[in-house]
């Protein structure tokens, strides 16, 4: 079922990412080939922030092809996709932005950057914004009850 606003999805969409934390990110390799990896989104409204490697396989694949799917399941069979377009945000002031975000959000969602980079400044800290064109939230019970899932599609 399609709902209007991301208010209408936002109170179990928050729900479900903050109980799963990791999400499996799909992008798609040079070769037209999916490839996935487990990632840690922070997710401010329907904007994710990655805070991920600058010059990984990642950064390789979305120079080709900037799109992007973002999954959460859970033991309870509770899951959110959301297919995205992912852009680096590679000036200083979003760096820093995104770097307090997640240093600043309590576990188990947020971490201290510093673990992984020295500073926003560091070259090899990068941030990547998902701004999704689909989110969908579904479940096992749904589905046994028959029902639709949830897509929310921002208006563009």
């Amino acid at each position: 079922m399609d709902v209007a606003s991301f208010d209408d999805i936002r109170d179990a969409f928050s729900a479900r990412i903050e109980r799963i934390v990791w999400a499996t990110v799909t992008t798609v390799d040079t070769k037209g080939r999916p490839r996935s990896r487990l990632l840690h989104p922070v997710w401010d409204g329907p904007t994710g922030w990655i805070a991920t490697g600058r010059h990984s396989f990642k950064a390789k694949h979305l120079e080709r092809n900037p799109y992007v799917s973002v999954s959460y399941w859970d033991p309870q069979h509770e899951q959110v996709y959301a297919d995205c377009r992912a852009e680096w945000a590679d000036d200083l002031e979003t760096k820093r932005r995104t770097w307090n975000l997640f240093k600043d959000t309590p576990p188990p969602l947020g971490y201290d950057p510093a673990m992984f980079w020295r500073s926003p400044e560091d070259p090899e800290f990068g941030v990547l914004r998902l701004e999704p064109w689909r989110i969908e939230l579904y479940s096992l019970a749904d589905m046994a009850a028959q029902r639709e899932p949830l897509v929310w599609r921002p208006q563009r």
